[in-house]
């Protein structure tokens, strides 16, 4: 099977990696980083790197034409490309919001895109959301925009797919201990605000979500689309007892 990974070289996305690689994947490693890119794919067997900007369309289906051709037909594609943004409204400027858009639900959109072009007979895309579209969290107005977009996305799309068998599903996750988070896990006040959102008492772990992922891009999870799945410690979700 071969697997586009968008956003290979970040947290989850390595992590992602090395699951799917263990099963003996054939890997597309996709970013705008060559060099992050060539590190990951260095220790695994079966993965080539594409250079590419998921928020450039005829980048990102040049990209995926060149994967197939490369490592075959394609089964899977997930977006991990995004970014996060914690402010308010009224301080979030006209240019911070075009990016975070541009960042999250224009590379999801790409992604569903190339991946419905590439896969005709059917397979899997999983985009990612987040619990801020799922609960009113502050200072997230951007973000939860933006992937409420994308959880808005993945739902129309698995409905204008499925008689072709080709699934679309999002993970919504919480905080996660990715370099992209390390602005608020890497401050201590910010963290242990964090924490105490988070009703299991812990931040995510990369492996939290990849498994998750590797679970809807595969056979594994063959009867489900349209899904969104929260993968947050119950911060969507669950009030715990104080």
């Amino acid at each position: 099977m071969t697997y586009v990974i968008i956003g290979a070289a970040g947290g989850i996305g390595s992590a992602l990696a090395q699951r799917l690689a263990a099963r003996g994947a054939r890997l597309a490693c996709l970013g705008r980083s060559a060099a992050a890119l060539e590190a990951l794919a260095a220790g695994l067997p079966g993965a080539q790197v594409f250079v590419a900007d998921a928020r450039d369309l005829s980048q990102l289906e040049s990209a995926v034409t060149e994967a197939a051709a490369a490592l075959g037909p394609i089964a899977g594609v997930v977006n991990l490309a995004g970014s996060i943004l914690l402010k308010p409204a009224h301080i979030t400027s006209a240019e911070d919001f075009a990016e975070v858009m541009a960042q999250n639900l224009t590379t999801a959109f790409n992604a569903v895109r190339a991946g419905a072009k590439a896969m005709p007979k059917g397979g899997s895309i999983v985009l990612m959301g987040s619990a801020a579209a799922r609960t009113g969290l502050p200072n997230h107005e951007a973000i939860a925009a933006a992937k409420g977009g994308v959880i808005a996305l993945a739902r129309s799309a698995a409905a204008t797919y499925a008689a072709r068998g080709l699934r679309v599903n999002a993970v919504a996750p919480g905080l996660v201990r990715t370099p992209l988070a390390a602005r608020i896990t890497g401050n201590p006040a910010s963290e242990a605000a964090s924490l105490a959102m988070h009703p299991l008492g812990r931040l995510g772990e990369p492996d939290d979500v990849a498994r998750v992922i590797e679970w809807l891009l595969t056979d594994d999870s063959g009867w489900v689309t349209g899904e969104v799945i929260g993968v947050d410690g119950g911060l969507a979700s669950v009030r715990p007892a104080r």
